[in-house]
């Protein structure tokens, strides 16, 4: 039996408008205002300045300061969210005892609230009485860091917070993939004396590229924009705002200065950059074509 068109329209509508409202009308209302001077002090008697805060953001000074920060930021926390991930999710495919408790201990940072995370590891950096200055002096006989009075250990501390919160999204990913891996594959290559390293990149890593490859994706653009960990571990971007990414950058534009045309401007600009990564991305892996 054909399904009558209209049903089907009649079904796609509650979707179709709710998509409507909440992505494509505030995507549309962010242009409109990037090339507007909204503010405080205009919103509402704005006017139309076209591209001039698209102008604004390459005359920025700090704008290649924090763009180098967020690409360093992006790259060390992908880096070693792929890497635990993979590891610990090889781990937990093998018949140990106990998996399940570790499976759901290990999933712990990844279900927890972000924000309530990133408040609790600010105060484990706390220069007197932090665990982590306390570990390193009991166990390892290591001198307190000040993490929030030097740019370099600023900048470390919430790299350590994310890199804790972002791991288990890799790793539940890579052992459903690991799981759908079939076994006659190993059996054939322990036949042939292939060594571990081996079966890994020549069967292990090509079996989970379609898998990974959205997950990478996923991962580089949350973790490109991701503001609360910056945002509340380093306390708005102490010391002077040198921890500063471009997104929480963006946000003390539009919500500490109140530049709501500039921020506008800036946020597509970061929405630019993570689109045309994804395309490129994507079609350098061709991990999303036909699987055959």
């Amino acid at each position: 039996m054909r399904i009558p068109r209209t049903l089907i329209w009649f079904f796609l509508l509650p979707s179709a408008v709710v998509l409507l409202l909440v992505v494509f009308y505030p995507f549309v209302y962010n242009l409109y205002i990037s090339t507007t001077n909204m503010g405080l002090y205009t919103i509402r008697d704005y006017s139309v300045k076209g591209l001039s805060n698209y102008r604004d953001i390459f005359l920025e000074k700090d704008l290649w300061y924090y763009f180098a920060k967020t690409l360093i930021w992006t790259f060390v926390n992908l880096f070693f969210h792929m890497v635990l991930g993979i590891s610990i999710a090889m781990l937990l495919n093998r018949n140990i005892k106990g998996r399940g408790i570790f499976r759901a201990l290990l999933i712990l940072p990844w279900a927890m609230p972000q924000y309530i995370s990133a408040l609790t590891w600010k105060g484990m950096f706390n220069y007197q009485y932090g665990s982590v200055n306390l570990i390193l002096m009991k166990v390892f006989h290591l001198p307190a860091i000040e993490w929030f009075s030097n740019e370099t250990w600023a900048f470390v501390a919430p790299i350590l917070t994310n890199i804790w919160l972002g791991f288990p999204f890799i790793m539940v990913v890579t052992l459903g993939g690991l799981q759908s891996i079939p076994k006659d594959l190993y059996e054939a290559a322990d036949i042939d004396g292939a060594s571990p390293i081996r079966k890994f990149f020549n069967i292990t890593l090509p079996m989970l590229k379609p898998i990974l490859t959205p997950a990478i994706i996923l991962g580089t653009i949350w973790t490109f924009n991701n503001i609360n960990v910056i945002w509340l571990v380093t306390d708005r971007g102490l010391p002077a705002d040198k921890t500063h990414i471009l997104v929480t950058y963006v946000y003390k534009a539009a919500f500490t200065y109140y530049r709501y045309g500039y921020a506008a401007a800036f946020s597509v600009f970061i929405f630019a950059l993570l689109f045309a990564f994804s395309l490129f991305y994507i079609k350098r892996t061709k991990a999303l074509g036909e699987v055959r």
